[in-house]
This record gives C-alpha cells, sequence and structure tokens, in this order.
C-alpha cells in the first residue's frame, strides 16, 4: 500500500472548500487527489494541514510526525502566511524550508512543491507580489537541488478568475479545489510519481456565468466583504492569534477515502 501525506496551512487543509461531513468541515483539493488515488486500491492518505500556519509552525508540528508515517508521496506547501506578515527574513524561512524538503526525500518520499500564486490582479495583496516571486525562486532552487516535483501555482493563469475564489478572496472555493486537484494529478502523471495521469478523472470544473451587478449592489458587496472578512483577519493579525489555534490535523492517521458523491 502506497502513502500520501500532505502537510501545510489552510491552502491544503481544504478551506473554502466546504463540506460539513468532513473533518473541520472541508474538503480540499488533496482529499480529492486522494480520492482518485485510493480509487486505484493501492493508496492510502494523511493531511496534517492546518489553517493559518507559518512555515516554522509546519516545520515544528508537522515534520517529525510526517516523517514518522514514512509517505512515499508528500505535497508541502507553506508561505503564504509568512508573506503576508508586515515583516518575513525569507532567505532564513527558506533554508529550513529546504531542510523540510531535505529530510523527505533522504527519507525516501518523493516531494511535491508549489510556488505561490501570482497577486498582481489582487487590489488587497499585490503588494506582496515581489515577496511571492522571491519564494517562487527559492522553491524552484529547491526543487531542483533534491529532485522535487514542482505544481507551478504562479503559472497558472487560469486561477485569476474570481470565480475560482471563496467569498473571503483568499481562499479558493469547490471550483477552485477541483481545477487544483485536477492540475496536481496532472503533475503526478506527467513526472511518472503515478502509475498513470488520472488527470481525466477530474475533470476541469464547469464555471457559472459571470454574475452581473450594478455599482451600488458592488458597494454593498465591498462593505459586507470587509465586515466579514477584512475586519476579523486583520484584528487576528494585530493580536498574533490563528483561525486555526484551535483545530487539528483533519486526517492524522492514514485512511482510504471513497469519492464524494456531490
Amino acid at each position: 500500500m502506497k502513502k500520501y501525506l500532505a502537510l501545510g496551512d489552510s491552502f491544503t487543509e481544504g478551506v473554502g472548500d466546504v463540506d460539513s461531513n468532513r473533518p473541520n468541515q472541508v474538503r480540499g483539493w488533496a482529499d480529492r487527489v486522494a480520492e482518485v488515488l485510493s480509487a486505484q486500491g493501492d493508496w492510502e492518505y494523511a493531511n496534517l494541514a492546518v489553517r493559518g500556519k507559518k512555515i516554522g509552525q509546519v516545520i515544528n508540528q508537522q515534520l517529525d510526525q510526517g516523517l514518522s508515517m514514512k509517505p512515499d508521496l508528500v505535497s508541502i506547501y507553506a508561505g503564504g502566511n509568512d508573506i503576508l506578515r508586515p515583516r518575513a527574513d525569507l532567505d532564513a524561512l527558506m533554508r529550513s524550508y529546504e531542510g523540510m524538503v531535505r529530510r523527505f526525500t533522504e527519507a525516501g518520499s518523493t516531494v511535491v512543491l508549489f510556488t505561490g500564486f501570482d497577486t498582481v490582479e489582487s487590489p488587497l495583496f499585490s503588494k506582496t507580489r515581489p515577496r511571492t516571486a522571491i519564494y517562487n525562486e527559492k522553491i524552484r532552487e529547491i526543487a531542483d537541488k533534491y529532485g522535487a516535483v514542482i505544481a507551478d501555482y504562479w503559472r497558472w493563469r487560469e486561477f485569476s478568475d474570481l470565480r475560482y475564489w471563496s467569498v473571503d478572496r483568499l481562499h479558493m472555493n469547490e471550483l477552485g479545489h477541483a481545477l487544483m486537484a485536477a492540475r496536481v494529478l496532472d503533475v503526478l502523471g506527467r513526472h511518472q510519481v503515478t502509475d498513470e495521469n488520472w488527470a481525466d478523472k477530474l475533470q476541469a470544473p464547469v464555471l457559472p456565468d459571470h454574475a452581473v451587478t450594478s455599482r451600488s449592489e458592488k458597494l454593498k458587496q465591498e462593505l459586507g466583504w470587509a465586515t466579514e472578512h477584512l475586519v476579523p483577519w486583520v484584528r487576528r493579525r494585530l493580536s498574533g492569534t490563528s483561525s486555526g489555534d484551535s483545530l487539528s490535523a483533519r486526517y492524522p492517521q492514514y485512511v482510504q477515502l471513497a469519492a464524494a458523491t456531490k
């Protein structure tokens, strides 16, 4: 039985892809990938990712446990929450990140790494773009050094479509996670990490038509978003708290996931 382990923050936990029947009430791209792998009968899946975690927390709270689980395949994404902080020493952080990748590759795991999303079209997060570009170059260097596989989020421009994003504008929605799962499966197949290319088993989702809204409706939406999502997010940044402080890993032990019916 082969083992797939997912590490990281809200991106890998699955925030934005709501499913009340699953741990932490989310599904996410990693679950969707695991469902396809599990359907082949020879893969198990664990997910230690928790929303709000920074690189140091992923290393301190997920690395040792993850190594003890001896995964054949491990996906790692962390850094978005560091990049959003007022100050971040990316050189030091990425040296630690490299150490995490090195330990998994030395243990015999195939590692999948993600570049960060290009925020060029985001009014709120576009100023973080230079940091993300530096982060991405570090990721590429680490991948080259250790033979890791890259899921190149930065270059997947289709994710710039707002219809793939949750109402909080920070996380992908159900459609975004479905598309990400298809892209990851394609990467795994093309790099022969899996026995075949299974991307065709998760077709890209069909997007709804663009909503036509008036200027007054857009203003109302902006005010609602700021009240419901922006203000609490800023408050957490100022207080040093996280939305994941009270949460545990969704799948701390290996399971085989059946495909969801929805």
